[in-house]
């Protein structure tokens, strides 16, 4: 074999194996169910934590870390979402472990925990670290092909890595196959030809007459079994056998509001549903200020309110017409989102304009409990958007009112067939890992067997 041969299959491969081992530093300040997960991540080495918003994934991976700098004296990296960086830092002082930030890829001598953003990774170099943990990681499906290529890359050789994130949307296969592949399990084109198949979406759905790739109904529980092997999912304690305690979820009142469609057509009598993407989106366009005047209404008031949209156009118009409201936009310096977020985190800002994808995730927004939205079809988006005020810790009932016309009300349709779908299988997921644990923690049988002589 030439060496550049062996060169390139050294590149694709993954380090294998299992490199984990008992924890040597399991603190007081851990609850139940968050000590078991972290125990098993531990000793796995290599896995992924999905845990809903509010029940301490900060904790819970600053802990990870500190067991791999222990174990190895080697420093760990955190890579957390915009505006989450301080936060980490923060909350690492506020449970002892010895955190700090790096912007520029620098690794200081005796550094333990370094803190990161996702779009600072170019900087660093995975020799420097023994592990990698990857706060909001189901944000990497977001991330565009270059970005996700690079971070499955840095660590690919790591024998320690961590994924946490809010529950990961269970029907989401992209999700769970950037998952699995950044840990060094299935590929995620190896995983769908496992466990899916592919057919055509039907006519009259979103992505209709392209393929879409369907769970094989006998692989069903063979895939969760898999999931399962590599993952945790947990939505309250009770989901590990732990009593749910202080982690309960306020109510949650969301209201519709519908505003009329735009004029016909030209040459039109009246405005046909919008049945395609491109309908839906001339739709949004044409509706902009009517939507924007409706959402500046509900959010008018001195209670603290996040307006969520995905337009430039939308995003601008609000900010003009929110009273005391500030928009973070993809557009400004990394420095300025992380002022705008930090201001409105603290209720030095009244009202933020923002979209999903700039600050949808990781932030923890207790102190708001009133959200207006214009939606989409990404249920994900939707769902850690709602969750940045709707979380473990809200002491209020949050109100989410979302504004759309008559004519993509179908985009609300879609977000609701995600949630129950996700819903089921989530259940599903949490079924089979209990199973799973059960299975591994039943005791050995009281008396051996004994053999026959002659076998």
């Amino acid at each position: 074999m030439s060496k550049l041969y062996r060169d390139f299959i050294a590149g694709k491969s993954q380090l294998g194996g299992m490199h984990g081992f008992a924890p040597l530093w399991l603190p007081d300040f851990l609850f139940g169910f968050q000590r078991s997960l972290v125990d098993w991540a531990v000793r796995r080495g290599r896995a992924a934590i999905f845990a809903d918003c509010g029940l301490g994934k900060t904790p819970m991976f600053l802990v990870w870390a500190e067991n791999v700098v222990r174990r190895t004296n080697r420093p760990v990296l955190v890579l957390t979402t915009l505006g989450d960086a301080d936060q980490t830092v923060r909350e690492a002082e506020k449970f002892g472990v010895d955190a700090v930030r790096s912007r520029d890829g620098r690794v200081r001598p005796g550094s333990r925990v370094v803190v990161a953003n996702y779009d600072r990774l170019s900087k660093f170099s995975p020799s420097d670290f023994a592990g990698v943990a990857a706060n909001e990681s189901s944000i990497l499906k977001n991330f565009d092909g270059k970005t996700k290529a690079a971070v499955t890359e840095f660590l690919r050789t790591l024998p320690f890595r961590l994924l946490c994130t809010a529950t990961a949307a269970p029907n989401d296969e992209f999700e769970l196959g950037t998952s699995s592949e950044a840990l060094g399990e299935l590929g995620h084109h190896d995983m769908l030809s496992r466990f899916f198949r592919q057919q055509l979406a039907a006519r009259g759905t979103v992505g209709w007459g392209h393929d879409t790739h369907v769970l094989r109904k006998h692989a069903e529980r063979d895939f969760w079994r898999w999931v399962c092997s590599w993952a945790r999912a947990v939505r309250k304690p009770s989901d590990l056998g732990f009593d749910d305690g202080p982690f309960l979820l306020p109510p949650l009142l969301t209201r519709e509001h519908v505003v009329p469609s735009p004029p016909a057509p030209a040459g039109m009598l009246f405005r046909m549903p919008a049945a395609t993407l491109m309908d839906q989106r001339e739709e949004e366009r044409a509706s902009v200020a009517s939507r924007c005047e409706k959402a500046a209404e509900l959010a008018a008031g001195s209670d603290p309110v996040v307006c969520w949209c995905y337009r430039n156009d939308e995003a601008d118009l609000l900010e003009r017409l929110v009273p005391g409201s500030v928009q973070v936009s993809g557009a400004d310096r990394d420095e300025e989102k992380e002022e705008k977020l930090a201001a409105f985190g603290s209720g030095q800002v009244r009202a933020m304009v923002t979209k999903p994808k700039v600050a949808g995730f990781g932030l923890n927004w207790q102190h708001c409990s009133r959200q207006v939205f214009f939606p989409s079809h990404s249920f994900e988006s939707y769902y850690q958007a709602v969750r940045r005020c709707w979380r473990f810790g809200q002491s209020r009932p949050v109100t989410v009112d979302i504004v759309t016309t008559e004519g993509v009300r179908g985009v609300l349709d879609n977000l609701r067939r995600k949630s129950e779908a996700a819903d089921r299988m989530f259940a599903r997921l949490v079924e089979l890992m209990n199973q799973a644990l059960n299975v591994a923690s039943a005791p050995p049988p009281p008396n051996p067997v004994e053999v026959p002589s002659w076998l």
